[in-house]
């Protein structure tokens, strides 16, 4: 009789066959804290919807198909006539098509539109994060629009469309349009004031004809273009549509793709401009005024999607670790193991409460919620963001060798974890604009200390944390060179006062007195042992139904 040697045990199934955003007890109760009630069962039914759509195995197929075939870029055609044009796999499109459908374009237009669409983005970029890009630079296309709004009137109803039009054609002949954006050049980096891209007037009265190249260029793929320039007047903003009205395409020349660590399903391209036509948007000399409406969006979409790939990880390294049996039962059982799940949980939490604290703001509209983004959003994208490859790791490393093969979707996961530290400014550049936010706007500030105040008297951890960032803010001598720790403090202060109002008790504590009680280590799952760690890791384990 033959020995079977090769019976598969003790192998977690797969994550698949629930609904992403029902099974995210913090994303869930954020959008009960902050949708009306009147809204509150068509936003939940369509984040329900979305969510069983995200945790389902075919889209899950669909987003490791995209990220095994990367875009191709196609320069000409058979006859030798220049193209420019970018093939996706079909699944790329499929899921690109659904986040369209879905609203993640459409927040200016819907009402409690930036909670509704950053919970729906937060669960979409647990798909494959490699669309999140082109939804991204779409929807924060629109405040930089309204700077003309002869502009906006044209596209905005593009832009926000629920309907994926893929095809490049004139954009006056399409149901729906998508944007990308274009700053960077080789010689300034962040430096955007030392972009050399020249505009040249033409006869009719704001248009112009642009001559430079983009290091990278965001969704090249698109209908359309922010892009900044140096005009007579200065630097200057600018729309460089793909198509143009009659039909014949506008002179946008693709050199390469970049060939990136992570988000490889995602195209990111260096450009070239030759006689590229172009339509000015705002006044001549203030291009970065003029986008710096995108800028601050697509960074709190920096936010979100790393707050996505946090949750993601966590509850696949909780999924994995409740099915696997180690030394006589459940790994996640396992007094130490519990400690590395509570930790990547409970930042995970934090991550989720702040981010969707900030979409909150966008909707009230109001003087002092739009103050405290402008402090808020850069230092939530300097510390979330870079909280987001560490837990990426660890979570990985909760799957032990599984976790480093690729059909386990966690080598993926570390890979796309540090892209939105380096997206949008990295680390330095969000830390000098939180204190230039200090030096020139004290409503910030203000609307800061109002947010964190609500929690005064709460917890006798964040009072001591706020009267030390208040100690340290007396002092601004020197202050750049300690600017990366003021921010995190900042950011981490926040996020304590929010957990402390809002979050279960088990979480509140286990965050001031890890985060800023200074009872913690180095690395994750190195929590107090007297905390409550069982009700962390409940909390973020995923249900796994039929859906």
């Amino acid at each position: 009789m033959a020995v079977r040697t090769h019976t598969v045990t003790n192998q977690a199934p797969p994550l698949a066959g629930y609904d992403v955003f029902a099974a995210d007890r913090a994303l869930v109760e954020a959008v009960r804290r902050h949708v009306g009630e009147g809204l509150l069962e068509e936003v939940c039914g369509e984040l329900g919807a979305l969510g069983r759509s995200a945790g389902s195995a075919q889209l899950q197929e669909w987003g490791a198909q995209a990220n095994d075939n990367p875009p191709r870029l196609r320069t000409h055609d058979r006859y030798g006539n220049r193209v420019d044009e970018v093939d996706f796999h079909p699944a790329w499109h499929r899921l690109l098509g659904k986040g369209v459908s879905a609203g993640l374009t459409a927040a200016w237009t819907r009402p409690a539109g930036h909670v509704r669409r950053a919970a729906a983005f937060l669960v979409w970029t647990q798909v494959e994060a490699g669309n999140g890009c082109p939804l991204s630079m779409t929807h924060a296309a629109v405040p930089a629009l309204r700077a003309d709004p002869g502009l906006a009137a044209e596209w905005e109803p593009r832009l926000t469309s629920m309907i994926y039009d893929r095809e490049l054609r004139p954009a006056h002949l399409k149901a729906g349009a998508l944007f990308g954006m274009g700053m960077t050049e080789k010689q300034g980096g962040s430096d955007v004031r030392a972009n050399t891209t020249s505009a040249r007037p033409l006869a009719e009265a704001g248009t112009y004809e642009l001559t430079g190249h983009k290091w990278f260029c965001s969704a090249p793929m698109s209908d359309g273009f922010l892009v900044l320039a140096q005009a007579p007047g200065g630097l200057t903003c600018f729309l460089v549509p793909r198509v143009l009205a009659d039909g014949t395409r506008n002179v946008f020349l693709i050199q390469r793709l970049k060939d990136k660590l992570g988000n490889r399903s995602n195209a990111s391209a260096e450009v070239e401009f030759d006689g590229t036509w172009a339509r000015r948007v705002g006044e001549e000399g203030r291009g970065v005024r003029t986008i710096i409406g995108m800028v601050a969006a697509t960074r709190l979409d920096c936010v979100l999607g790393s707050a996505g790939l946090m949750r993601q990880a966590v509850a696949q390294a909780v999924h994995h670790c409740d099915h696997r049996e180690a030394f006589g039962g459940p790994l996640s059982e396992k007094p130490l193991m519990r400690n590395v799940l509570a930790d990547l949980a409970l930042e995970s939490e934090a991550a989720t409460t702040l981010a969707l604290r900030l979409a909150a703001a966008y909707d009230d509209g109001g003087e002092r919620e739009l103050a405290l983004l402008r402090i808020a959003v850069p230092a939530a994208k300097y510390w979330v963001t870079k909280r987001c490859a560490p837990l990426a790791v660890e979570a990985s490393e909760c799957l032990g060798g599984n976790g480093y093969v690729e059909e386990s979707q966690m080598p993926r996961l570390v890979r796309e974890s540090p892209l939105n530290s380096v997206w949008e400014g990295a680390g330095n550049v969000q830390a000098l604009d939180v204190l230039r936010a200090l030096r020139r706007e004290p409503q910030a500030f203000d609307a800061y200390l109002t947010e964190v105040g609500r929690a005064r008297g709460a917890d006798h951890r964040l009072d001591g944390a706020i009267k030390d960032l208040l100690t340290e803010l007396a002092d601004l001598e020197g202050v750049e060179a300690r600017a990366r720790r003021l921010v995190e403090r900042l950011a981490l202060v926040l996020q304590g006062a929010l957990l402390v109002q809002y979050a279960p008790p088990q979480v509140a504590d286990a965050f001031c007195a890890s985060r800023l009680g200074g009872d913690q280590g180095a690395t994750f799952g190195s929590l107090p042992h007297t905390l409550d760690l069982r009700a962390l890791v409940d909390r973020a384990r995923p249900e796994v139904r039929e859906v």
